[in-house]
């Protein structure tokens, strides 16, 4: 993979080293990825790091933060936090009554979830953590740092910072704390009035509050990212700081509960990646476009969905973020590219065919693993 992509031009490997809540390299607070179980000795984000450093290449890190478990297998590890804080995970509304009546450490609350995930895989990729709750928000910033203080990486890159969609997190603890931070603000009348339909409902205060609910979810997921920021850049200053976000702004803001917009006024992101995963050239061009103008100086890396595209189509993709003043492009994924009928050298030779002029000077394109 190294050697495929410095023959390519590419300049730097984003390589998932949390996928689910798991750990592809050694870590002491998540367990150990089951598909490394035959291997105990073997780390793969130190063996990368190594390999690409020596060639002049550059490692991000690359992180699921709130996705940790698929629906279909759930994790072999009672170590997983699925198993260790089955409270910290998201309820979606149509489970709201359901859920509260199940006690969270029976294994029914988790089993109920996964089989409601596995339902509607189209709108919801597995379980995930509530960045609601402060002690979930904590645990996920000190795995990501301990990446950075254990590893010489040159990034972190947070993908899944972001709910599945508006209709999450329903889950009994989230409403709870919500209850409790709007009762203060609430007349006597008000109290009465939610008191009263909180018997007959469950998510009777956001309901009622939808635009408190909808802003309560965003500051708590923005608080979630100025912990992971501020646990990186304390392990490792130097590190950047990506992330893949809803690459409408609004759409993220509005059903993702994602605003990266905020983040990059905040300044919390060094760099902003649109997941820009279309194969219409007009649409991805509008994308990378908007992205840009919210970005302002923030640099923007376009990511291509190239696991979709043919090599002509990518190509096209990628000229079109270098016309739109894009500082890189990020080509989702290796894997894809690589896979047969294609090989590693299929990767070579569409890195060599985009960036034969290197045309994004000090900040260059990356790839996914």
């Amino acid at each position: 993979m190294v050697a495929a992509a410095q023959a390519g031009g590419f300049n730097t490997l984003l390589v998932q080293v949390r996928g689910r809540g798991d750990a592809y390299y050694s870590g002491t607070m998540e367990p150990r990825a089951a598909e490394l179980a035959g291997k105990p000795a073997f780390d793969p984000l130190a063996t990368v790091l190594g390999d690409a450093h020596a060639s002049g290449m550059k490692v991000h890190a690359w992180v699921a933060v709130n996705l940790v478990s698929s629906s279909v297998t759930l994790p072999a590890s009672r170590d997983h936090v699925i198993y260790r804080a089955p409270d910290w995970l998201m309820v979606p509304r149509e489970l709201t009554a359901e859920m509260k009546k199940i006690d969270l450490r029976s294994p029914a609350y988790i089993g109920r979830l996964a089989r409601w995930t596995r339902a509607h895989s189209n709108v919801v990729e597995g379980l995930y953590t509530s960045p609601l709750h402060a002690a979930a928000q904590d645990h996920t910033a000190s795995v990501i740092g301990e990446i950075a203080a254990k590893y010489p990486v040159d990034g972190i890159h947070l993908d899944y910072v972001r709910f599945p969609s508006e209709d999450f997190d329903f889950s009994p603890p989230a409403l709870e704390q919500f209850r409790m931070s709007v009762l203060s603000d609430l007349t006597e009348r008000e109290r009465r009035d939610a008191a009263a339909r909180a018997a007959i409902d469950p998510a009777a205060y956001a309901n009622m509050f939808p635009e408190r609910w909808s802003d309560f979810r965003r500051s708590r997921l923005t608080s979630l990212v100025i912990k992971i920021r501020t646990a990186v850049k304390t392990a490792r200053p130097g590190t950047l700081i990506s992330a893949a976000v809803v690459p409408d702004a609004q759409t993220a803001f509005d059903s993702r509960l994602q605003d990266w917009r905020a983040w990059i006024d905040q300044s919390l992101l060094d760099v902003v990646c649109p997941m820009a995963y279309t194969a219409d050239p007009a649409a991805f061009q509008t994308q990378i476009a908007a992205a840009r103008t919210y970005a302002g100086s923030r640099p923007v890396w376009a990511g291509i969905g190239a696991y979709q595209l043919t090599a002509p189509q990518t190509l096209s993709h990628i000229a079109a973020a270098t016309r739109l003043g894009a500082a890189g492009v990020i080509l989702f994924s290796y894997d894809a590219l690589a896979a047969p009928p294609n090989g590693a050298g299929s990767v070579s030779e569409l890195g060599r065919a985009a960036f034969s002029v290197a045309p994004f000077q000090n900040q260059q394109p990356a790839t996914n693993n």
